[in-house]
C-alpha cells in the first residue's frame, strides 16, 4: 500500500471542510476523487501534501506517518502534486521551471538540465522549453505543471484537474500521458470534473460530498450509483430515470 488516509477532519472556522475521510491507495493504482465544487476534493491533496494540517486524522505514506510534515519534506519522500490552478514560476523559462524541480533529487546543475530536457520531451514541451512560462497557452501550462511534479521523481503523483479546460485534442493528449505515467510505476491519486478522463482513467473512483466519503467502488459501479448522480444532478434526474 502507498498511501493510507485515516479518519482525516478539517475545520475553517465554522466551516467542516473534510469530515472523517478514511481511504487506501495501493501501488500502482489510478485513484479517481469526484464531487462538486465546494465538496473538499483540493483540501484533501492539501491535508496530504502538508499544505494543511488535519484537525484529527493521519496520513501514511509506504507505512510512515506523514501527517504535519511540511511540503518539501513530503515531496522528498516521495509525493508530489500538480495544482487547480497552474502556479509555474511565470519570469522564468519552460525549461527552468522544470529544472527547480529537478533539484529536489539531483545537486549538479547538468543533471538537473539533462532530467528536465528528458521530461520536457516526454510530456510535448522540449519545442516550448526556452520560452517564457508566462507566454504559454493553458494547455502547455498543465503540461508544465505536470513536468514540474514529474522532475521530482514521485513515486505518488496527486494531479488536480489536469484536463480541465484543455480542448478535445489536449485533453486526450493529457489522458494518454496519465496511462503512460501509470505505466511507469507511478501511483496515482486524481482529481477532475472531465468524467471521460476519470471515467476512463481510474481503477477505483471516491466520491466526496461536503466533505465525506459518500461512495467508493469501480467507475462503472459509481456510474450507477443513485447517491452519485443525485449529488450532482438532483433528484429529478433520478426521478425521470424510474419513470
Amino acid at each position: 500500500m502507498v498511501l493510507e488516509v485515516k479518519g482525516f477532519t478539517k475545520h475553517f472556522g465554522g466551516l467542516t471542510a473534510i469530515k472523517n475521510l478514511s481511504f487506501e491507495l495501493n501501488k500502482g493504482e489510478i485513484l479517481g476523487i469526484i464531487g462538486p465544487n465546494g465538496a473538499g476534493k483540493t483540501t484533501l491533496f492539501n491535508l496530504i501534501t502538508g499544505v494543511y494540517r488535519p484537525d484529527a486524522g493521519t496520513a501514511l505514506f509506504k507505512g510512515e506517518d506523514i501527517t504535519g510534515l511540511r511540503p518539501h519534506q513530503i515531496c522528498e519522500r516521495g509525493v508530489a502534486r500538480t495544482f487547480q490552478i497552474t502556479q509555474p514560476f511565470a519570469n522564468l523559462s519552460v525549461l527552468e521551471n522544470v529544472k527547480i524541480g529537478a533539484y529536489s533529487r539531483i545537486s549538479s546543475t547538468r543533471g538537473a538540465i539533462e532530467e528536465a530536457l528528458q521530461i520536457l520531451e516526454t510530456v510535448g514541451l522540449f519545442e516550448k522549453r526556452n520560452d517564457r512560462a508566462s507566454t504559454l497557452s493553458t494547455g502547455h501550462r498543465k503540461k508544465l505543471e505536470l513536468a514540474k511534479a514529474l522532475a521530482t521523481q514521485p513515486e505518488l503523483i496527486l494531479l488536480d484537474e489536469v484536463v480541465a479546460g484543455l480542448n478535445s485534442r489536449e485533453a486526450n493528449e493529457m489522458i494518454d500521458q496519465i496511462n503512460r505515467i501509470q505505466k511507469q510505476g507511478i501511483t496515482i491519486l486524481l482529481i477532475e470534473h472531465v468524467m471521460k478522463a476519470i471515467m476512463s482513467l481510474s481503477n477505483r473512483i471516491i466520491v466526496i460530498h461536503y466533505g465525506e466519503k459518500i461512495a467508493e467502488g469501480k467507475p462503472e459501479v459509481i456510474s450507477k450509483n443513485e447517491k452519485v448522480i443525485e449529488a450532482y444532478l438532483g433528484e429529478e434526474y433520478i426521478l425521470a430515470k424510474r419513470q
